[in-house]
């Protein structure tokens, strides 16, 4: 491997560069929600299919980006699928629907490429480091998923739609530009087909699918409460702004747990300490919305709690991709396979959500369904804990 010749500083700037664009193109959409439907005249349920589109298209493509990824290698396939997610980002400034839609699919596939790979990639080259890689590549990812949501909110009152996509849209570029050192460390298949261990594929294995299980309870929950927390609140009597505003909070209440997870998963006990906050957090606390009442500082706890479980939930995910498995390989594939099954709820979950409080008038059953798919979590969680490693 390469991982001892890699400048490990550099590497990690770079991955962090490329993480913090793995949510960011989703979440800068819905406080541009509006804009997008009085702009292009279309209706609120075409203007969903932005957040939709991306998820869907994760759930498609990520056994195939592990393909594609074995065939020319895991700098390259990023390199040149982040080439196709800053292609979307412009065409979205395009005031057209479908220039919106075409370029939201080309930046959901260049997402999926650095969701599936970085956790392969944290693993090859820093494997005695892997927690400090875990926590950095989480921490990006969802602080600056959290920053683009309210900067999205902020720019839209001060710019046009046009200029505040093209400015946040920037980041990719400069990602793409930090990451091209890594592509001397790049491995093909020709060079690693001989140093390519033999290994039982996870698809075959039940530690696999349970993996597959919790990333998707996971995902569901969360892009469900990103899709219609702002909802729920404003059924409390809270303004717009301030649902919006605890939108963010929730993101941000989940940054802690990227060092609080992998530096307790290490531990003994850690991963009991881990599952029972994930219960209370993701499955207890969001139970808090059933109350009638708009006191701010409830909610806000509430809010709170929830995003803490959210951030355990991702960063235990993650940890499970890398400690878990027993190379690179496994853990591409593993992630490929968790990520493909777990980003298809997680795109009917908001859907499905939305027809239940249509046709019941109420958000009440979708936060109850809510609390069932986290229990379900916490146990796919405690089953995956205690299973040794997958074999090679």
């Amino acid at each position: 491997m390469n991982s001892s010749k890699i400048n490990k500083n550099w590497f990690l700037l770079s991955m962090m560069l490329i993480a913090a664009n793995l949510r960011l193109p989703i979440t800068i959409i819905p406080p541009l929600l509006s804009t997008i439907e009085k702009n292009l005249g279309i209706p609120k349920s075409l203007a969903g299919l932005i957040t939709s589109i991306p998820l869907i298209t994760f759930a498609i493509l990520s056994p195939f980006i592990v393909k594609v990824a074995k065939k020319f290698g895991n700098e390259l396939t990023i390199f040149v699928f982040f080439i196709i997610l800053i292609i979307g980002s412009y065409l979205r400034i395009i005031p057209s629907v479908w220039t919106l839609m075409f370029g939201t699919f080309l930046a959901g596939i260049g997402i999926d490429s650095g969701n599936v790979l970085v956790p392969a990639l944290i693993k090859d080259h820093l494997p005695n480091q892997i927690p400090l890689g875990t926590s950095l590549y989480t921490m990006s990812m969802l602080l600056v998923g959290a920053i683009g949501t309210a900067l999205s909110g902020i720019l839209i009152t001060k710019i046009n739609l046009q200029s505040t996509l093209a400015l946040l849209s920037a980041i990719a570029v400069i990602a793409l530009i930090f990451w091209i050192p890594n592509l001397k460390y790049n491995q093909r298949e020709s060079y690693k087909s001989s140093k390519t261990p033999k290994y039982h594929s996870v698809w075959n294995q039940s530690l696999g699918w349970l993996i597959t299980a919790f990333f998707g309870f996971q995902s569901l929950v969360y892009y469900s409460l990103i899709t219609w927390l702002p909802s729920v609140l404003e059924t409390h009597g809270i303004s717009t702004i301030s649902a919006s505003n605890l939108l963010t909070v929730l993101q941000l209440s989940g940054l802690p747990c990227s060092f609080v997870v992998p530096y307790l998963s290490t531990k003994k006990s850690g991963m009991k300490a881990l599952l029972s906050m994930l219960f209370l957090g993701y499955a207890i606390a969001p139970l808090g919305y059933l109350l009638s009442t708009n006191n701010i500082v409830f909610l806000t706890t509430i809010t709170v709690l929830t995003g803490f479980g959210s951030g355990l939930a991702f960063n235990m995910a993650v940890v499970f991709f890398t400690e878990k498995t027993t190379n690179p390989y496994q853990t591409a594939e593993v992630s490929g396979m968790a990520q493909s099954a777990g980003y298809l709820l997680a795109a009917i979950g908001p859907v499905m959500f939305g027809f239940l409080e249509n046709i019941t008038s109420s958000w009440n059953i979708v936060i109850i369904l809510l609390a069932f798919m986290s229990i379900l979590l916490t146990l796919s969680g405690t089953f995956i804990s205690r299973h040794k490693p997958i074999v090679e």
